[in-house]
């Protein structure tokens, strides 16, 4: 497969999948090969969009395709579960999109079933492998801002109450926390290294029952401490600061797509950027046919451990806050 054009597979061709085809565009030996839709003129537009050869209204003949390397899942949260499976069944490599599923439980069956099948799968959580928060991770691990303290994130965007989207719809797993709030629980465990020893959880939930705005505090063994809230109701600065005890880094707004970061210590402030070479999920895309080429089952840096344990702190913050949907 090194030597060979890599044909991806899409499932769900909705919004976030056109990030993804963005981003394989700017990779030389990637193409997106085949797209599958539970309606088959939403994958025939967009297969012809980015020139796709291959199209389907059938999930199973997608993952059946052998032209098939890898298969990239932007289906609602709900049915990332089973379309994970489906693939995965059908000996299939899977790069599903954040959260990889609705709570810990589905997640530790995927890889339970990965494991078994010895199959690659990873969670689609862009962010750590942007190049600005490679820089970031350099800063930190040089100890130009000296001991790690303090981060604080936001993550708000003022949303119409669409009760139709997907956003307020706790029939597909719907919400703050899990849509946009992954965003800074993952960047804190990428920053601090671990999982928080306890944390504390406030959450708002709206008419249609998902959270619209959710607050919480993470405390490590160190100490040290990350602020961080994700809402539909405001939008905030959408920026996130890490503090040391010899000064601290921003990342620019917004963080999660960031390009730009500022460090600031004794000897001054430094800004510099690391533009996308496309979308930015060309990064992730890139890791993800790397491992796959070496016969790699998960990827160093988004690994089961990782993904596992964001899981697990969005169930403990779900039963916190009393959010639990209708079909768990």
């Amino acid at each position: 497969m090194a030597d060979k054009q890599f044909h991806w597979g899409l499932i769900g061709p909705g919004r976030i999948a056109h990030n993804f085809a963005g981003g394989l565009q700017a990779i030389e030996d990637g193409q997106l090969y085949a797209v599958a839709s539970s309606k088959l003129e939403r994958a025939q537009e967009f297969a012809k969009r980015y020139q796709a050869p291959r199209h389907y209204d059938s999930y199973k003949a997608l993952a059946d395709d052998p032209r098939v390397d890898a298969i990239y899942i932007a289906t609602p949260h709900r049915f990332h579960y089973e379309n994970t499976l489906l693939c995965l069944e059908a000996g299939k490599p899977v790069l599903c999109e954040k959260p990889l599923t609705v709570n810990a439980a589905e997640t530790k069956k995927l890889y339970e079933t990965a494991r078994r099948n010895k199959i690659f799968l990873m969670e689609a959580l862009w962010t750590p492998y942007l190049p600005i928060w490679q820089q970031v991770r350099q800063w930190i691990d040089e100890g130009k801002i000296g001991t790690l303290e303090l981060a604080n994130a936001t993550f708000g965007n003022k949303l119409a109450r669409d009760v139709k989207d997907r956003w307020f719809n706790p029939e597909l797993a719907g919400g703050a926390l899990l849509d946009m709030g992954i965003y800074p629980l993952a960047m804190s465990r990428f920053i601090f290294g671990e999982n928080p020893a306890s944390f504390t959880a406030h959450g708002r939930l709206g008419p249609t029952g998902v959270d619209e705005f959710t607050a919480v505090t993470l405390v490590y063994e160190s100490g040290a401490v990350a602020q961080l809230s994700t809402n539909f109701i405001s939008t905030n600065t959408n920026d996130y600061t890490i503090h040391g005890s010899a000064g601290y880094i921003r990342i620019h707004p917004m963080f999660w797509a960031a390009e730009t970061a500022t460090l600031v210590t004794a000897d001054g402030e430094f800004t510099t950027s690391r533009p996308h070479r496309a979308s930015g999920f060309e990064y992730e895309t890139e890791e993800a046919m790397r491992c796959i080429r070496q016969g790699l089952m998960e990827s160093p840096l988004v690994s089961h451990e990782f993904t596992y344990s964001i899981m697990e702190l969005m169930d403990g913050i779900r039963s916190e806050i009393g959010l639990k949907y209708p079909f768990e």
